[in-house]
C-alpha cells in the first residue's frame, strides 16, 4: 500500500485543501497519495471533501487521534496515514508532533505537508466578497447605507490612495488600495438589494472584463499596436465606438476639482484636434483656467503639480511654527 522503505517510523502527510477551490478539485499527488494511504482520517465529518472521497473510493475515518497515537499507529508496520485537516487546521496534533520530534527521544515517521489545491490569484477576493455580505447582513451601520451615504467615502478614499502614490509610501498604498476596493465591493453589495435594477460584484466584474478586452483587440484580438501611441488611438477609438458621444464634454464630472475638470477638458479638446479659444475674461477663475490648459498641453498634470507645491508650502509652515517637515 506504500513504498516506505522496511525499518521506518511509517509516514504522517497533512493534507491541506483551499476553501476557495471547489471540492475535489485536488492536485493529482494528493489523489495518488489519499489512494495510497493505509489510512485517511479526518476530524470534521462535515468537511466539504468527504463527499467526493467517498466517491473515488477513498475510505475516511472521522477519528481524532492524539500526536502519540498516531505515531505509534504508523510505526506498526511503517503504515503511511494521511490526515486532512479542518479549515482552521489541528494545533493541538501539530504541536503535538512538533513537541515529539523536537524531543530528540523519539523515532518518528515521516512528516510531510501536502497542499492538495491552492489559491488562484485573485482568491482573497472571494474572502472580501463573503466578509462583506455577512458584514452587510449583521452590522447595524452597515445594513443601512446607501449608495449616497457612501459617495463622499469613494472620494476621500480615492484621494487617500493619490497622496499614497505621490508619496511614495508602499505600505500606505497597500492598505489605500484595500480601501477603494472596499468601496466598490460594499456599493455592489448594495446594489443586489436594488428592487429595479439589481446587479453584483459578479455583473461589475464581468463588464469591466469585457470592456478591457474589447478595448484591447491589440493583446486579444487581430490588430496590432507597437507603441503606446497605438494603444492609445485604439483605446479612443473603441471607446468612441462603445460611447456614441454628441459631444467630447460629454462624460466629464463637472464635480471634480477645478483644476482637473480644466485638464480634462483640455485633454478632450486636444484629442478631437478642435481649435477652441480660451474665454476671455477677468479674475483669478480665468487665469487658472489658462494655467491649466497650459500644464496639460505640456503634459503637466495641474492637480498634481499644485498638490506637490501645497506640500513644499505646509512644510514651509510647520517649519516657520518650528516643527519638523
Amino acid at each position: 500500500m506504500n513504498d516506505t522503505p522496511t525499518g521506518a517510523a511509517g509516514r504522517i502527510v497533512l493534507l491541506t485543501t483551499s476553501h476557495r477551490v471547489a471540492p475535489g478539485l485536488l492536485s493529482w499527488q494528493a489523489w495518488e497519495v489519499l489512494r495510497a494511504a493505509d489510512e485517511v482520517l479526518c476530524a470534521d465529518p462535515a468537511h466539504p471533501q468527504l463527499p467526493y472521497l467517498k466517491e473515488a473510493g477513498v475510505e475516511v475515518s472521522a477519528d481524532t487521534p492524539t500526536a502519540r497515537e498516531l505515531v505509534d499507529r504508523c510505526a506498526d508496520g511503517a503504515r503511511t496515514v494521511v490526515v486532512l485537516a479542518t479549515a482552521e487546521g489541528d494545533r493541538r496534533l501539530t504541536d503535538g508532533l512538533a513537541a515529539l520530534a523536537g524531543s530528540g527521544r523519539e523515532t518518528m515517521p515521516s512528516l510531510e505537508l501536502l497542499p492538495g489545491s491552492y489559491d488562484l490569484p485573485g482568491a482573497r477576493l472571494l474572502d472580501l466578497v463573503q466578509v462583506m455580505d455577512r458584514i452587510r447582513r449583521e452590522c447595524p451601520w452597515s445594513r443601512l447605507r446607501t449608495h449616497e451615504d457612501l459617495a463622499k467615502y469613494a472620494i476621500e478614499e480615492a484621494y487617500e490612495l493619490v497622496e499614497a502614490i505621490e508619496t511614495d509610501d508602499r505600505d500606505e498604498l497597500r492598505e489605500e488600495l484595500g480601501d477603494v476596493l472596499l468601496q466598490v465591493v460594499f456599493h455592489a453589495r448594495i446594489a443586489e438589494e436594488d428592487a429595479d435594477a439589481p446587479f453584483s460584484v459578479d455583473d461589475v466584474a464581468g463588464g469591466i472584463v469585457d470592456k478591457l478586452i474589447h478595448r484591447h483587440p491589440h493583446v486579444f484580438g487581430d490588430e496590432s499596436a507597437t507603441t503606446p501611441e497605438e494603444v492609445r488611438e485604439i483605446w479612443l477609438r473603441k471607446k468612441g465606438e462603445a460611447k456614441r458621444r454628441a459631444s467630447v464634454t460629454d462624460g466629464v464630472p463637472v464635480g471634480q476639482p477645478g483644476l482637473a475638470l480644466a485638464a480634462k477638458l483640455g485633454s478632450r479638446v486636444r484629442t478631437a484636434g478642435l481649435d477652441v479659444p480660451v474665454p476671455a475674461g477677468s479674475g483669478v477663475g480665468y487665469e487658472l483656467l489658462a494655467l491649466a490648459l497650459r500644464a496639460e498641453s505640456e503634459g503637466v498634470d495641474p492637480e498634481a503639480a499644485l498638490r506637490a507645491a501645497a506640500r513644499a508650502y505646509r512644510d514651509a509652515v510647520r517649519s516657520a511654527e518650528g516643527l519638523e517637515g
